[in-house]
Parts: C-alpha cells; structure tokens; sequence
C-alpha cells in the first residue's frame, strides 16, 4: 500500500512527465532527479511497496523508457539501478526546444552554421553575466549551491554537492538535449561558462548528450583562477 507521505508525492507532483501520471510518472520523475535509482530507494523515496516498484519499472522497461544495470556499492555486491533511457528522457517536457532547434536548423540553412553556434554561445554568456551578478561576494565554497538553485529554476534539475577540494554540480535534466544532439559545441560553451562563473578550471565528468543520466562537473575550490577575457 501508499503510505499517506508517498501518497502526498505521486498527488502533488506537478512535473511528472504528461504522458505518465500516478506511481510510474513519480518514478520517472525520481529517476530524472537522481540519474538512477534501486528498486529499494525508490521504495524509502516514494513510499510504494516494493512489490508495487519491481511491477511498474517492469512495465516501464517493456515501453522502453527505462533500463537496468549494475551500479557498484561501496560494501558488498553491486546492486541492480535504474536509470533513464533517451526515450524516457524524451518524456518530459522540453520548454520550446523543438522550435528553437528548427529555428536554428533555418539559421545554419540561410547563414551558416557558426551563425547558429555563435547564436548559441551568446545564450550561455548571457547566463554566465547573471550568474556572476548572483554569485558575487558568495565565498568559492558557497558559490556551488547558488550556481544549483539558479540552474535548477531554469530547469536544469540541478544540484550541488561537496566532494574533496571541491564539489560536484549535477545537472539531471538536459533543457537543451535536442539541440545539445544537433550542436555539441553547445556541450563546450556550458563548460566553458561554468568555469567562467566558479572562476576555475571544471571539468566534466558526466554528459546527457552522451548518454549519460546526468551532465555533471568537477570544481576544484583551489585551482588555478580563470583570467578574464579583456
């Protein structure tokens, strides 16, 4: 059974992708969060027997939204996690992007494709002056936590979290995932935006437009500053 806390999850979850509603589309939305997920953690997260949890992602694999595999533990055997695949990634809503890629798929048609690069590294910039705004005065070691809470309000589904010398910035959504698929240069510009933000060197460890459950980076709190374009 749904206890009333898990219960009070699948009712009030507004971002549950539209085509899967009640206890699949909160598990679809967990595993878009946390990049991937036991049938155990889905089970404390969500409230849902586990029973109830091995049914629906077994329902969910045959429709081919998400997949399983090994993720190793720290103690003991590997357990078994899930993850999205790009068609469940597909799922959620992606805030105008198929518009804007045709549009630059005109872009590059009638004035180049670096026209449409340079379009979208201009984006990037744009976002950087803000987050830069956001962050100033913020101490190296809090700058992390305000870099996640801006991302995420711009549907990133980012998070921050401390790592040794450093932190780890995990974004679980790709808002651009489409356009990140027909422009990888867009993937750089991110990189080299974020860098410009934390003023060091980051570097990547993960890539949705890869094939990865989540874009993720590494920020080293003493490297070397990044110096300023003049």
């Amino acid at each position: 059974m749904t206890s009333p806390a898990g219960l009070r999850t699948l009712e009030s979850s507004a971002s549950n992708p539209p085509t899967h509603r009640g206890p699949r589309g909160s598990i679809l939305l967990h595993l878009k969060r946390t990049g991937q997920a036991t049938a155990g953690e889905l089970n404390q997260a969500l409230g849902l027997s586990l029973n109830a949890i091995r049914h629906h992602l077994k329902q969910l694999e045959v429709e081919g939204v998400v997949v399983f595999g090994r993720a190793p533990r720290a103690v003991g055997a590997p357990a078994h996690a899930f993850q999205l695949t790009a068609q469940g990634h597909a799922l959620f809503p992606d805030r105008y992007e198929r518009a804007v890629a045709d549009l630059l798929d005109h872009v590059v048609k009638t004035e180049g494709r670096d026209a449409a690069v340079r379009f979208l590294e201009a984006q990037y910039r744009s976002l950087a002056v803000r987050l830069e705004a956001e962050t100033h005065g913020v101490p190296a070691e809090r700058r992390g936590e305000v870099v996640a809470r801006v991302l995420d309000a711009e549907g990133y589904m980012a998070t921050w979290a401390e790592a040794t010398e450093g932190g780890l910035l995990t974004e679980h959504n790709c808002p651009h995932r489409l356009i990140a698929e027909r422009f990888p240069e867009v993937c750089a510009a991110e990189e080299r935006f974020l860098a410009q933000v934390f003023g060091v060197p980051v570097e990547r460890r993960s890539q949705i437009a890869a094939g990865c459950g989540t874009c993720s980076y590494h920020v080293t709190h003493g490297g070397v500053a990044v110096e300023e374009e003049g």
